[in-house]
């Protein structure tokens, strides 16, 4: 765990004086995103000010912004890295062979993932809406990787691959993020589920899991 007060304003180890140990400039960079990631997890993205990170940091506003030319840019760093811990964990697992235990088991690390990082992620998806260009770069790019995943796996389900199919999944996408976040933020609390909702965690995904073949069949006929 990172102790704030050990990382002097160069990237410097105060613990070891004798042996003075400095950061490259990816690991700083990489650092500082870090800690945007673990504060966005209790706040929206907006409220993450540069003063707050360089206080974490402990280092100056001037070091923070040699890295980042401006707070929407670390903001746009923190959303990309967030997109990026999204796509690892969800993953498609190919040893397990059957197309629809590799679907249910991603939508499951999906659900799970935004559950656990729901204001992080509401902030992705804002971005789709954002006016700032790059923001919303980050958003198609996380769901052009979504959407090939599943067009991998279409010859298996003996779907070919057509620009109705391609639109079909992105509107499937859309479908799995949007129930998803209904499901998170639902006002009325369901008794079998921790996160609250109308639905209960294996309900929500058996019913985005179920809505894929669902469509691909409808494409078919």
């Amino acid at each position: 765990m990172i102790n704030d007060k050990s990382i002097d304003a160069e990237g410097g180890d105060r613990r070891t004086p004798h042996k003075r140990t400095r950061m490259s400039p990816e690991a700083r960079r990489d650092q500082l995103i870090e800690y945007g990631l673990a504060m966005v997890g209790d706040r929206p993205l907006e409220e993450i000010t540069i003063d707050a990170i360089a206080d974490a940091a402990g280092v100056s506003r001037a070091l923070l912004f040699h890295y980042f030319a401006s707070k929407q840019e670390f903001h746009v760093a923190i959303a990309q890295a967030q997109a990026d811990r999204m796509l690892a964990r969800t993953e498609p697992d190919a040893s397990l062979g059957d197309p629809i235990a590799i679907l249910t088991a991603s939508m499951a690390a999906f659900v799970d993932y935004v559950s656990e990082n729901r204001t992080a992620y509401t902030a992705l998806i804002r971005g789709a809406s954002s006016s700032d260009a790059a923001m919303r770069e980050v958003f198609d790019r996380t769901r052009e990787v979504m959407v090939a995943r599943v067009l991998d796996h279409a010859p298996v389900f003996g779907v070919e691959v057509t620009p109705v199919v391609v639109m079909s999944v992105h509107g499937w996408i859309a479908f799995v993020e949007e129930t998803t976040i209904r499901w998170l933020t639902a006002e009325t609390p369901d008794a079998g589920t921790s996160t609250g909702g109308t639905l209960t965690r294996d309900e929500l995904l058996a019913l985005i899991t179920a809505a894929l073949p669902a469509l691909a069949a409808a494409t078919i006929g």
